[in-house]
């Protein structure tokens, strides 16, 4: 009672009511607008002027499948070959990971562990922040597979493999639409795509310069693949009439990134996320790069910093909640604080999206209470007084 509740879907109570029932969110209203019966409660919670968020959402990163970048044993997201489309993250999913822990203190509760590496890295999941197993913190399995489009451009000139990258590609996707109209004889490489065609899978094309934007969403969506996203899209602005035209998000890359060329504005990516939204482009924010999956705790604040260079503080929000569940599908069950969506949310005493403020004193995933302790926080209790 009586928080401040960013809803995710861009609305905001200054004064809310929230109750929590068999796991999901059974009321969300505004405290002086009802009546409440407090017996009817077994637990009720006073936050009176705190913050209440969504469960942050953290997309296309090996958060869960990797944990000491230096020990290579420790790295479960990058598997042998070209096409992997097979190969998936959900099994490699490490519940018992500290990393995970560092980061859903900051209000990161759900990710999407996603594979790296060759042309078609492999399958991603989506994944809550805690459970006994992966079976346990599985939200959607198999939400998509990953591809790699070769890069136009590399910072030496023109890619002279450009077009034999391209074709390969599209031969092998070719191939996979063959066998999903012909049904043939089980192939386990070819059977993973075959969501791709029929709706129940997301294509995710990892792609940055404007050429391979357009070129690849041209390609896939001739080919029949109802669901593509776009990965990275630093040179989207070039490349918003087919964006709009297909309708395809962007998972945008850590906005916290340096320009790409010498000519661009030194804050050529803060502004990005208000840009698209002037342009009616669905985008959700990302923080894929160096040290991408114990850096996830900064999530929030590049939301922060896409407010301070022209984005509404709600949109920004959504931007790692809402926005990304709707990309991801599972926008039916979480993403929001919305009556009937799983109750998995947090409670800060200060702005989520700012570094100086970000305190979060409670969190909870389908309604049960998350343990926000971890080795980093033992540590600093442990040596404060020395």
């Amino acid at each position: 009672m009586g928080g401040i509740a960013h809803l995710g879907n861009g609305e905001k109570i200054e004064n809310s009511v929230i109750s929590v029932k068999d796991g999901k969110f059974d009321l969300v209203a505004d405290a002086s607008r009802i009546r409440i019966d407090p017996s009817a409660f077994d637990t009720i919670i006073r936050i009176y002027g705190k913050h209440i968020y969504p469960a942050f959402i953290s997309p296309n990163t090996t958060l869960g499948i990797t944990e000491i970048d230096a020990v290579r044993a420790t790295k479960d997201y990058n598997e042998v070959g070209e096409f992997n489309p097979n190969v998936r993250s959900q099994i490699a999913y490490n519940t018992d990971s500290k990393i995970l822990k560092t980061v859903r203190t900051n209000g990161v509760l759900i990710t999407q562990a996603t594979p790296r590496g060759g042309v078609i890295s492999g399958s991603s999941s989506v994944m809550y922040l805690d459970g006994w197993n992966w079976e346990d913190a599985t939200l959607k399995t198999d939400d998509g597979i990953h591809l790699n489009w070769p890069r136009y451009y590399h910072y030496s000139g023109i890619n002279l493999n450009y077009e034999k990258g391209v074709k390969k590609i599209k031969n092998y996707f070719e191939i996979a639409k063959a066998y999903f109209e012909k049904n043939s004889k089980i192939d386990l490489e070819l059977e993973a795509t075959k969501g791709l065609f029929n709706g129940t899978k997301n294509l995710y094309i990892h792609a940055d310069y404007a050429k391979d934007i357009r070129e690849s969403i041209r390609f896939f969506k001739k080919l029949g693949i109802k669901y593509v996203v776009i990965v990275g899209g630093k040179d989207a602005l070039n490349a918003i009439p087919v964006l709009q035209e297909f309708k395809v998000p962007i998972i945008l890359e850590r906005v916290h990134s340096l320009p790409t060329n010498e000519d661009a504005a030194i804050y050529q990516f803060f502004t990005l996320p208000a840009e698209l939204q002037k342009n009616g482009i669905l985008f959700c924010l990302g923080y894929n790069g160096d040290m991408e999956a114990m850096g996830t705790r900064n999530l929030p604040f590049t939301a922060g910093t896409a407010v301070a260079y022209g984005l509404d503080m709600e949109k920004a929000i959504a931007s790692i909640s809402l926005n990304t569940a709707i990309i991801l599908g599972i926008e039916k069950t979480t993403g929001s604080i919305e009556i009937g969506k799983n109750a998995t949310f947090f409670i800060s005493s200060g702005d989520a999206l700012d570094m100086r403020t970000n305190n979060v004193e409670q969190a909870f995933i389908k309604g049960n209470a998350v343990d926000l302790n971890n080795h980093q926080k033992e540590l600093f209790e442990k040596y404060k007084d020395r």
